[in-house]
Protein backbone atom coordinates (compact mmCIF):
# COMPACT_ATOMS: atom_id res chain seq x y z
CA UNK A 1 0.00 0.00 0.00
CA UNK A 2 1.16 3.87 -0.98
CA UNK A 3 0.11 6.49 1.32
CA UNK A 4 -0.19 9.68 -0.06
CA UNK A 5 -0.54 13.29 1.29
CA UNK A 6 -1.04 16.56 -0.33
CA UNK A 7 -1.03 20.21 1.30
CA UNK A 8 -2.81 22.28 -1.28
CA UNK A 9 -2.60 25.83 -1.87
CA UNK A 10 -4.54 27.50 -4.16
CA UNK A 11 -1.98 27.38 -7.52
CA UNK A 12 0.97 24.90 -5.78
CA UNK A 13 0.13 21.69 -3.94
CA UNK A 14 2.93 19.91 -2.17
CA UNK A 15 2.65 15.81 -1.95
CA UNK A 16 4.52 13.00 0.07
CA UNK A 17 4.04 9.82 -0.75
CA UNK A 18 5.28 6.59 1.71
CA UNK A 19 5.68 3.02 1.68
CA UNK A 20 4.52 0.51 4.29
CA UNK A 21 7.84 0.20 5.18
CA UNK A 22 7.95 4.31 5.63
CA UNK A 23 10.21 4.53 2.10
CA UNK A 24 9.53 7.79 1.14
CA UNK A 25 8.11 7.22 -2.59
CA UNK A 26 7.47 10.91 -3.67
CA UNK A 27 8.16 14.27 -1.87
CA UNK A 28 7.56 17.77 -4.79
CA UNK A 29 5.55 19.65 -5.46
CA UNK A 30 2.73 20.13 -7.63
CA UNK A 31 0.32 22.40 -9.60
CA UNK A 32 -3.00 22.19 -8.02
CA UNK A 33 -4.73 20.89 -10.91
CA UNK A 34 -5.92 17.54 -12.36
CA UNK A 35 -2.48 17.74 -14.54
CA UNK A 36 -0.17 18.13 -11.84
CA UNK A 37 -2.47 14.91 -9.14
CA UNK A 38 -1.60 12.78 -12.42
CA UNK A 39 1.83 13.80 -12.73
CA UNK A 40 2.05 12.01 -8.75
CA UNK A 41 0.14 9.41 -10.34
CA UNK A 42 2.71 8.47 -12.96
CA UNK A 43 5.73 8.83 -10.87
CA UNK A 44 4.71 6.60 -7.91
CA UNK A 45 5.48 2.42 -8.51
CA UNK A 46 2.65 0.25 -9.37
CA UNK A 47 0.58 -0.81 -6.11
CA UNK A 48 -2.73 0.63 -4.65
CA UNK A 49 -2.87 3.99 -3.33
CA UNK A 50 -5.12 5.69 -0.82
CA UNK A 51 -4.58 9.26 0.01
CA UNK A 52 -5.21 12.06 1.81
CA UNK A 53 -6.75 15.88 1.83
CA UNK A 54 -6.80 18.32 4.62
CA UNK A 55 -10.37 19.86 4.57
CA UNK A 56 -9.91 23.09 3.35
CA UNK A 57 -11.36 26.34 1.23
CA UNK A 58 -10.87 24.64 -2.02
CA UNK A 59 -10.74 20.72 -0.70
CA UNK A 60 -12.82 19.54 -3.40
CA UNK A 61 -11.43 19.97 -6.20
CA UNK A 62 -8.16 18.26 -4.89
CA UNK A 63 -10.83 15.52 -3.52
CA UNK A 64 -12.36 15.44 -7.02
CA UNK A 65 -9.26 15.11 -9.11
CA UNK A 66 -7.71 12.53 -6.83
CA UNK A 67 -11.19 10.23 -7.09
CA UNK A 68 -11.25 10.51 -10.64
CA UNK A 69 -7.45 8.83 -11.15
CA UNK A 70 -8.21 6.18 -8.78
CA UNK A 71 -6.04 7.52 -5.63
CA UNK A 72 -8.53 6.67 -3.07
CA UNK A 73 -8.74 9.93 -1.62
CA UNK A 74 -9.85 10.72 2.07
CA UNK A 75 -10.59 14.28 3.86
CA UNK A 76 -8.67 15.00 7.28
CA UNK A 77 -10.46 16.89 10.02
CA UNK A 78 -8.59 20.01 9.95
CA UNK A 79 -9.63 20.77 13.52
CA UNK A 80 -8.76 17.57 15.08
CA UNK A 81 -5.07 17.38 12.67
CA UNK A 82 -4.43 20.55 13.75
CA UNK A 83 -3.62 19.45 17.51
CA UNK A 84 -1.36 16.59 15.85
CA UNK A 85 0.70 17.99 13.40
CA UNK A 86 1.05 21.41 13.85
CA UNK A 87 4.80 22.15 15.29
CA UNK A 88 6.47 25.04 15.80
CA UNK A 89 8.09 24.56 12.54
CA UNK A 90 5.83 24.91 9.71
CA UNK A 91 6.31 24.25 5.88
CA UNK A 92 3.89 22.39 3.19
CA UNK A 93 6.33 19.63 3.21
CA UNK A 94 6.31 18.98 7.02
CA UNK A 95 2.40 19.01 6.93
CA UNK A 96 2.04 16.59 3.79
CA UNK A 97 4.83 13.89 5.46
CA UNK A 98 3.07 14.64 8.80
CA UNK A 99 -0.82 13.73 6.86
CA UNK A 100 1.33 10.70 5.44
CA UNK A 101 2.69 9.57 8.38
CA UNK A 102 -0.31 9.72 10.21
CA UNK A 103 -2.32 7.58 7.14
CA UNK A 104 -0.23 5.19 6.99
CA UNK A 105 -0.52 4.58 10.83
CA UNK A 106 -4.63 5.09 10.37
CA UNK A 107 -4.77 7.63 13.16
CA UNK A 108 -6.05 10.35 10.34
CA UNK A 109 -9.03 12.01 12.08
CA UNK A 110 -11.35 11.37 8.64
CA UNK A 111 -14.64 13.87 7.85
CA UNK A 112 -17.44 12.12 5.93
CA UNK A 113 -17.95 13.13 2.18
CA UNK A 114 -20.85 13.17 0.41
CA UNK A 115 -21.45 12.09 -3.04
CA UNK A 116 -21.01 14.86 -5.27
CA UNK A 117 -24.89 15.42 -5.86
CA UNK A 118 -25.42 16.06 -2.08
CA UNK A 119 -22.59 18.29 -2.39
CA UNK A 120 -24.08 20.08 -5.31
CA UNK A 121 -27.29 20.37 -3.13
CA UNK A 122 -25.33 21.99 -0.31
CA UNK A 123 -24.36 24.65 -2.24
CA UNK A 124 -27.39 25.52 -3.28
CA UNK A 125 -29.06 25.68 -0.06
CA UNK A 126 -26.25 27.62 1.28
CA UNK A 127 -26.23 30.04 -1.12
CA UNK A 128 -29.74 30.59 -0.66
CA UNK A 129 -28.77 31.10 3.04
CA UNK A 130 -26.27 33.44 2.21
CA UNK A 131 -28.78 35.91 0.21
CA UNK A 132 -31.11 35.51 2.68
CA UNK A 133 -27.97 37.11 5.16
CA UNK A 134 -27.20 39.91 3.00
CA UNK A 135 -30.54 40.94 3.06
CA UNK A 136 -30.92 41.18 6.83
CA UNK A 137 -27.83 42.95 6.18
CA UNK A 138 -28.98 45.67 4.34
CA UNK A 139 -32.29 45.86 6.15
CA UNK A 140 -30.58 46.45 9.36
CA UNK A 141 -28.72 48.93 7.48
CA UNK A 142 -31.90 51.13 6.79
CA UNK A 143 -32.85 50.90 9.80
CA UNK A 144 -29.63 52.35 11.42
CA UNK A 145 -29.74 55.25 8.72
CA UNK A 146 -33.36 55.77 9.77
CA UNK A 147 -32.05 55.75 13.85
CA UNK A 148 -29.02 58.59 13.12
CA UNK A 149 -31.26 60.89 11.73
CA UNK A 150 -33.75 61.04 14.83
CA UNK A 151 -36.61 60.17 12.68
CA UNK A 152 -39.51 58.14 14.09
CA UNK A 153 -40.90 55.70 12.18
CA UNK A 154 -44.57 55.14 12.34
CA UNK A 155 -45.87 52.88 15.35
CA UNK A 156 -46.23 49.28 14.79
CA UNK A 157 -45.26 49.14 10.83
CA UNK A 158 -43.52 47.05 9.14
CA UNK A 159 -40.67 49.76 7.43
CA UNK A 160 -40.47 46.90 4.49
CA UNK A 161 -44.19 46.72 3.26
CA UNK A 162 -47.67 48.60 2.87
CA UNK A 163 -47.69 51.83 4.70
CA UNK A 164 -44.13 51.24 5.81
CA UNK A 165 -42.80 51.07 2.49
CA UNK A 166 -44.56 54.39 1.65
CA UNK A 167 -43.51 56.13 4.46
CA UNK A 168 -39.37 54.87 3.51
CA UNK A 169 -39.95 55.87 0.12
CA UNK A 170 -41.21 59.24 0.95
CA UNK A 171 -38.80 60.15 3.85
CA UNK A 172 -36.56 62.92 2.54
CA UNK A 173 -33.31 63.27 4.71
CA UNK A 174 -29.98 65.05 5.24
CA UNK A 175 -27.11 63.93 2.72
CA UNK A 176 -25.58 61.56 2.17
CA UNK A 177 -27.62 60.16 4.03
CA UNK A 178 -30.85 60.40 1.94
CA UNK A 179 -28.56 59.14 -1.23
CA UNK A 180 -27.72 56.19 0.75
CA UNK A 181 -31.48 55.44 2.12
CA UNK A 182 -32.24 55.27 -2.04
CA UNK A 183 -29.19 53.08 -2.89
CA UNK A 184 -29.74 50.66 0.23
CA UNK A 185 -33.66 50.27 -0.65
CA UNK A 186 -32.99 49.75 -4.63
CA UNK A 187 -30.23 47.13 -3.22
CA UNK A 188 -32.93 45.54 -1.04
CA UNK A 189 -35.38 45.53 -3.55
CA UNK A 190 -32.71 43.72 -5.98
CA UNK A 191 -31.86 41.01 -3.32
CA UNK A 192 -35.48 39.83 -2.52
CA UNK A 193 -35.79 38.46 -6.08
CA UNK A 194 -32.74 36.09 -5.61
CA UNK A 195 -33.90 34.04 -2.79
CA UNK A 196 -37.11 33.11 -4.35
CA UNK A 197 -35.18 31.89 -7.69
CA UNK A 198 -33.06 29.77 -5.82
CA UNK A 199 -35.70 28.27 -3.50
CA UNK A 200 -36.84 27.23 -6.98
CA UNK A 201 -33.51 25.35 -7.69
CA UNK A 202 -33.82 23.63 -4.43
CA UNK A 203 -37.20 22.26 -5.20
CA UNK A 204 -36.33 20.80 -8.36
CA UNK A 205 -33.19 19.39 -6.91
CA UNK A 206 -34.86 18.06 -3.84
CA UNK A 207 -38.21 17.35 -4.76
CA UNK A 208 -37.47 13.25 -4.50
CA UNK A 209 -35.45 13.80 -0.97
CA UNK A 210 -36.50 10.88 1.10
CA UNK A 211 -35.77 13.49 4.34
CA UNK A 212 -37.35 15.95 3.97
CA UNK A 213 -41.18 15.27 4.26
CA UNK A 214 -40.10 13.35 7.31
CA UNK A 215 -38.05 16.96 8.68
CA UNK A 216 -41.41 18.83 7.48
CA UNK A 217 -43.81 16.94 10.11
CA UNK A 218 -41.64 19.02 12.77
CA UNK A 219 -43.21 22.45 14.15
CA UNK A 220 -40.94 25.35 13.47
CA UNK A 221 -39.69 23.00 10.20
CA UNK A 222 -40.51 24.31 7.06
CA UNK A 223 -39.76 23.49 3.51
CA UNK A 224 -36.44 25.22 3.30
CA UNK A 225 -35.20 24.23 6.97
CA UNK A 226 -36.19 20.87 5.98
CA UNK A 227 -34.16 20.68 2.87
CA UNK A 228 -31.37 22.09 4.15
CA UNK A 229 -31.27 19.63 7.39
CA UNK A 230 -31.57 17.13 5.02
CA UNK A 231 -28.61 17.23 2.94
CA UNK A 232 -26.23 18.53 5.94
CA UNK A 233 -26.97 15.54 7.47
CA UNK A 234 -26.85 13.14 4.24
CA UNK A 235 -27.42 10.28 6.40
CA UNK A 236 -28.57 9.22 9.67
CA UNK A 237 -26.89 6.38 9.66
CA UNK A 238 -23.31 7.63 10.21
CA UNK A 239 -24.49 8.89 13.70
CA UNK A 240 -24.29 6.21 16.69
CA UNK A 241 -26.70 8.09 18.75
CA UNK A 242 -29.10 11.45 19.14
CA UNK A 243 -26.30 12.79 21.55
CA UNK A 244 -23.62 12.81 18.27
CA UNK A 245 -26.52 14.12 16.05
CA UNK A 246 -26.42 17.23 18.60
CA UNK A 247 -22.83 17.71 19.04
CA UNK A 248 -22.66 17.66 15.45
CA UNK A 249 -24.99 20.59 15.35
CA UNK A 250 -23.09 22.42 17.47
CA UNK A 251 -25.98 22.39 20.28
CA UNK A 252 -23.66 20.54 22.93
CA UNK A 253 -22.70 22.55 25.80
CA UNK A 254 -18.76 22.70 26.40
CA UNK A 255 -17.36 20.70 29.40
CA UNK A 256 -14.07 21.40 31.59
CA UNK A 257 -13.64 19.31 34.79
CA UNK A 258 -10.98 19.30 36.93
CA UNK A 259 -10.49 17.79 40.41
CA UNK A 260 -14.33 17.38 41.31
CA UNK A 261 -14.98 20.68 39.72
CA UNK A 262 -17.20 20.40 36.58
CA UNK A 263 -17.88 23.83 34.27
CA UNK A 264 -20.18 24.09 31.35
CA UNK A 265 -19.56 26.49 28.67
CA UNK A 266 -20.45 27.92 25.04
CA UNK A 267 -21.94 25.23 22.57
CA UNK A 268 -19.23 23.71 21.37
CA UNK A 269 -17.92 24.85 17.31
CA UNK A 270 -19.25 22.36 14.54
CA UNK A 271 -21.25 22.76 11.77
CA UNK A 272 -22.71 26.27 11.64
CA UNK A 273 -26.01 25.56 8.80
CA UNK A 274 -27.58 22.69 10.93
CA UNK A 275 -26.90 24.64 14.28
CA UNK A 276 -28.68 27.50 12.95
CA UNK A 277 -31.54 25.35 11.03
CA UNK A 278 -32.54 23.54 14.74
CA UNK A 279 -32.31 27.14 16.50
CA UNK A 280 -34.31 28.87 14.00
CA UNK A 281 -37.02 25.99 13.87
CA UNK A 282 -36.72 26.47 18.03
CA UNK A 283 -38.14 29.84 18.10
CA UNK A 284 -41.02 29.24 16.11
CA UNK A 285 -41.35 25.74 18.14
CA UNK A 286 -41.19 27.13 21.44
CA UNK A 287 -44.41 29.50 20.35
CA UNK A 288 -46.64 26.85 18.40
CA UNK A 289 -46.10 23.83 19.73
CA UNK A 290 -47.60 22.79 23.48
CA UNK A 291 -44.59 19.99 24.05
CA UNK A 292 -41.98 22.44 23.28
CA UNK A 293 -43.51 25.50 24.69
CA UNK A 294 -44.10 23.57 27.70
CA UNK A 295 -40.69 22.55 27.88
CA UNK A 296 -39.10 25.90 27.31
CA UNK A 297 -40.79 28.04 29.02
CA UNK A 298 -39.99 25.47 31.90
CA UNK A 299 -35.54 25.77 31.17
CA UNK A 300 -36.32 29.82 30.97
CA UNK A 301 -37.74 30.02 34.10
CA UNK A 302 -33.71 29.14 35.78
CA UNK A 303 -31.23 29.42 32.66
CA UNK A 304 -33.20 32.44 30.62
CA UNK A 305 -34.57 31.99 27.24
CA UNK A 306 -31.14 31.99 25.17
CA UNK A 307 -29.94 28.54 27.23
CA UNK A 308 -33.69 27.41 27.26
CA UNK A 309 -34.20 28.04 22.98
CA UNK A 310 -30.65 26.37 22.96
CA UNK A 311 -32.12 23.31 25.16
CA UNK A 312 -35.28 22.94 22.55
CA UNK A 313 -32.98 22.98 19.85
CA UNK A 314 -31.00 20.21 20.85
CA UNK A 315 -34.22 18.16 22.11
CA UNK A 316 -35.75 18.65 18.31
CA UNK A 317 -31.96 17.41 16.76
CA UNK A 318 -32.05 14.07 19.25
CA UNK A 319 -35.94 13.59 18.07
CA UNK A 320 -35.60 13.96 14.60
CA UNK A 321 -32.41 11.53 15.14
CA UNK A 322 -35.41 8.61 16.21
CA UNK A 323 -37.47 10.10 13.43
CA UNK A 324 -34.95 9.03 10.59
CA UNK A 325 -33.21 6.62 12.38
CA UNK A 326 -37.24 4.86 12.01
CA UNK A 327 -38.58 6.79 8.82
CA UNK A 328 -40.89 7.88 10.92
CA UNK A 329 -43.37 11.49 11.21
CA UNK A 330 -43.44 13.59 14.18
CA UNK A 331 -46.49 13.74 16.27
CA UNK A 332 -47.09 15.59 19.18
CA UNK A 333 -47.23 14.63 22.61
CA UNK A 334 -47.89 15.87 25.85
CA UNK A 335 -45.00 16.92 27.82
CA UNK A 336 -44.19 14.65 30.27
CA UNK A 337 -41.37 14.57 33.44
CA UNK A 338 -38.88 12.13 34.19
CA UNK A 339 -38.75 10.99 38.05
CA UNK A 340 -35.94 13.51 38.48
CA UNK A 341 -38.29 15.95 37.58
CA UNK A 342 -37.21 16.80 33.47
CA UNK A 343 -37.93 14.62 30.21
CA UNK A 344 -35.67 11.45 29.75
CA UNK A 345 -34.05 10.83 26.76
CA UNK A 346 -35.66 7.86 26.24
CA UNK A 347 -39.02 9.13 26.23
CA UNK A 348 -38.42 10.60 22.96
CA UNK A 349 -38.32 6.65 21.27
CA UNK A 350 -41.67 5.11 23.47
CA UNK A 351 -43.38 8.46 24.43
CA UNK A 352 -43.15 11.63 22.83
CA UNK A 353 -43.24 12.60 19.85
CA UNK A 354 -42.98 9.58 17.57
CA UNK A 355 -45.48 8.01 15.53
CA UNK A 356 -45.47 4.77 13.71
Amino acid sequence: MIHLAVDHGKKKSHAVALSDSGEVLFDAEVPTNFEGFASIKAALPPGEVQSVVEAGWNWGKVFDSLEELGLNPKLANTLKSRFIAESFTKTDRIDATTHAIMLKAGITPLVHVPVQETRDQKNLLRHRFWLVQQHVMVKNRIHSIVDRNHVEPPARADLFAGHGRTWLNALDLREPDNKLLKAHLALYDELRVYPRQTEKWVDEALKDHKLIPILESFPGIGKILAALIAVEIDTIDRFHSPGKLAAYCGLVPSTYSSSGKTVHGGLVPSNRHLKYAFIEAAWTAARVSPYFQAFYERLKQRKGSCKAIGAVARRISEIAYFCLKHNRSYQERAYRLGKAGAATLEQFGRVALISG
